[in-house]
């Protein structure tokens, strides 16, 4: 089977463009990841999802062992099959979800038990336990488990979380084992703390992996801050693995973390923005649900290359948000989802002759700007 791997094909500062090679496909980097939460991108076909450009989406280990449990869905065949994706799936751990949406949760260095915000039923997740999960489901890509913190934190408790998250994942690379054509990534916690960052960083590097995620970020502590950490946070992982920021993020966020030195990125914005009405485009963020919009023929971005910019008027789009009608959340899905992989494409080109100075001031002259004029 072929042989998990990233090759480096560019670099431009610290931004970087490469290909991450797996047995269900190549990926380019810098790369996003839509989320399919529940073996689906809501809103989207599989198909459709690849037509954006996606080389590869993400599962979540938390719901899916809840609904329909990963046991089910390895006797159907894993996940790829179950949801007809056949190219490369990533996989968290879990351990984002158990924190942030289950209920009466205990944290022990065990793992963690707690209720399904389901059901109420009781579950545990180790180590070991996320493993097997993750392996039932046959994604390519595996996470860690690991233990993320609220921010703001103090130094003891982001140093005693970071610590536990190095055992777990010591002990996540043993369960792992032996899985040609399978990557494990280890996950670096630290807070914003330069100092525990370089810890995590080197905690990991000892017990190797195929790829590196900077973990704990984009939950609340905002852009600056975020950025600030991935000045120092990119550049203590190798430079010849995979660098995976998890849950990021908004357009600019994305850009931010490419220059500083950021591989993967996933987050279910595009996805759940387009359920919601907000759509991203070159010259910044619409709102479809506006009554600007009732009585404008022309396309949400007449450079997009999507079904609904290529087909529909804003006002259509508006009737239908309106209406609540299912096509407006597949249409404005489809739309965000384009917009994200094209920025991808735009980046690594970018990336590859080596002017991404100037393709990122163009980038945020252009959301500068703000959507066109009412008619």
């Amino acid at each position: 089977m072929q042989a998990f791997s990233f090759a480096k094909t560019g670099k431009d500062g610290k931004a970087r463009v490469g290909v991450i090679s797996t047995p269900r496909g190549d990926i380019r980097t810098p790369a996003f990841m839509p989320v399919g939460t529940a073996a689906t991108v809501k809103a989207m076909m599989p198909g459709s999802v690849r037509e954006t450009g996606a080389d590869i989406l993400l599962g979540n280990t938390y719901h899916l062992m809840l609904r329909p449990t990963a046991e089910r869905i390895d006797r159907l065949g894993g996940l790829h099959r179950f949801m007809n994706w056949e190219r490369p799936i990533l996989t968290d751990s879990g351990g984002f979800q158990v924190m942030s949406l289950a209920a009466l949760r205990k944290l022990t260095e065990q793992g963690v038990t707690f209720k399904s915000h389901i059901d109420g039923s009781k579950h545990e997740i180790t180590p070991e336990r996320s493993m097997e999960i993750q392996r039932l489901l046959g994604s390519d890509i595996v996470m860690c488990f690991d233990e993320c913190p609220a921010l703001p934190a103090d130094r003891a408790t982001i140093a005693s979380s970071m610590r536990l998250s190095m055992r777990w994942a010591a002990r996540s690379r043993d369960a792992f084992g032996y899985r040609p054509g399978h990557a494990l990534f280890g996950i670096q916690q630290g807070g914003l703390e330069e100092d525990f960052r370089a810890e995590s960083a080197a905690a990991l590097q000892d017990i190797g992996f195929d790829g590196y995620a900077v973990g704990g970020l984009a939950v609340g502590e905002g852009q600056e801050a975020m950025f600030g950490c991935l000045d120092f946070a990119a550049d203590q992982l190798p430079e010849d693995k995979p660098r995976y920021l998890m849950g990021v993020g908004k357009p600019d966020d994305i850009v931010g973390a490419v220059k500083r030195g950021i591989d993967m990125m996933d987050c279910v914005l595009p996805s759940r923005s387009g359920r919601t009405g907000q759509v991203f485009t070159r010259r910044g963020v619409v709102n479809i649900k506006n009554a600007r919009h009732a009585d404008d023929p022309r396309p949400l971005d007449e450079a997009c290359r999507c079904p609904a910019c290529a087909n529909y008027s804003r006002a259509y789009l508006h009737h239908v948000f309106r209406s609540q009608e299912i096509i407006s959340s597949m249409l404005l899905t489809w739309h965000n989802l384009t917009y994200y992989q094209d920025l991808m494409q735009e980046m690594r080109d970018a990336i590859a002759e080596t002017r991404f100075a100037q393709w990122e001031a163009a980038f945020h002259a252009g959301r500068a700007e703000g959507d066109i004029e009412p008619l």
